[in-house]
């Protein structure tokens, strides 16, 4: 079986490495061309949890000559539909495409791949590229959610495929997207205001964090989502509940050293995936008639952060 990664950077990476550890053979493709030369030349270096070099395959984009039984998307999102339509002859006609990426990216893949072809998962682990060739991974386990969107016919081989990697659940394709989402909708995008860790915000900001994660819920309630399930708990639930604040910090503490990806993008001087996440929230609600206040504030505050409009400061969490 042939497997291509493409957009391997922290995640992306990650991934491949987990799976080139579990006996997958698998092409990593990015076009952070000192990264694919690191890569390379010495092997993929994961630091922290995991932590060993991996000898992989690496390819610039321009470089791929092959056609793919599965492709893992792990780009961002902003030239989805460009990526899409690059990949889309180097997938089998069988294949099958599954996205790693946050938000809900799977309805615009569908248009290109269609939808029984496309799955999704929520990967269960952040990570950060330190640089060429080097990933330090900031969670202590190697967990991630798989569905399906469409008949889902090749969702139980995906599934074993990416057991070798990590633990895997299977389940409801949009109730494992928004059990993500509650997570970053809120942290990843207040992380991107603020600059703070997940633990920062946790611990002196959980009304704002709250305050997001509860819109989140409500919108995914409505799109008809019954649990939102991550390690075995019902977010939903817990994020909903009168003793939120005091579950919030314990929730999030193996996760509590991660910067949000947003947040480096801005520091970077890049756009960020803010649109595609929270954004996609806010897009949702108003499909589903379900109000999002401060989830479409925070927004605006991260576009604001990055046409320097406003500060990316801790400060700033006081405009929500």
């Amino acid at each position: 079986m042939r497997i291509l990664i493409y957009g391997a950077g922290a995640m992306g990476t990650s991934l491949g490495v987990l799976l080139t550890r579990g006996g997958v053979s698998c092409d990593l493709v990015t076009r952070n061309a000192a990264h694919v030369e690191a890569m390379q030349t010495c092997g993929a270096i994961l630091l922290g949890n995991g932590e060993g070099t991996t000898a992989v395959s690496a390819y610039l984009p321009q470089d791929i000559d092959d056609r793919y039984d599965v492709i893992f998307l792990a780009t961002r999102q902003r030239e989805n539909r460009e990526i899409a339509e690059f990949l889309l002859p180097h997938l089998e006609e069988d294949g099958a495409i599954v996205t790693v990426q946050n938000g809900l990216p799977e309805e615009g893949l569908a248009e290109v791949f269609g939808a029984d072809r496309v799955y999704g998962a929520a990967l269960g682990w952040g990570a950060e590229l330190v640089s060429a060739g080097k990933v330090r991974v900031t969670s202590e386990e190697f967990r991630l959610a798989l569905g399906a969107f469409g008949r889902g016919e090749r969702l139980q081989e995906i599934a074993a495929l990416l057991g070798r990697a990590a633990n895997v659940s299977v389940g409801d394709l949009k109730e494992i997207r928004y059990a993500k989402l509650v997570v970053n909708a809120s942290l990843s995008t207040l992380s991107a205001i603020s600059g703070l860790t997940f633990g920062e915000l946790a611990k002196k900001h959980k009304r704002r964090v709250l305050a997001l994660m509860r819109e989140t819920v409500a919108v995914a309630k409505a799109e008809g989502c019954r649990a939102l399930v991550q390690n075995g708990h019902d977010i939903g639930k817990l994020f909903s509940s009168p003793f939120a604040g005091l579950i919030l910090p314990i929730a999030i503490k193996k996760h509590k050293m991660i910067r949000s990806g947003m947040l480096k993008d801005i520091e970077a001087g890049r756009r960020c995936d803010v649109d595609f996440v929270a954004g996609a929230v806010v897009k949702a609600g108003e499909r589903l008639h379900v109000e999002t206040p401060k989830l479409r504030a925070a927004v605006s505050l991260v576009h604001d952060i990055e046409n320097g409009l406003a500060e990316l400061s801790p400060e700033t969490l006081k405009l929500l």
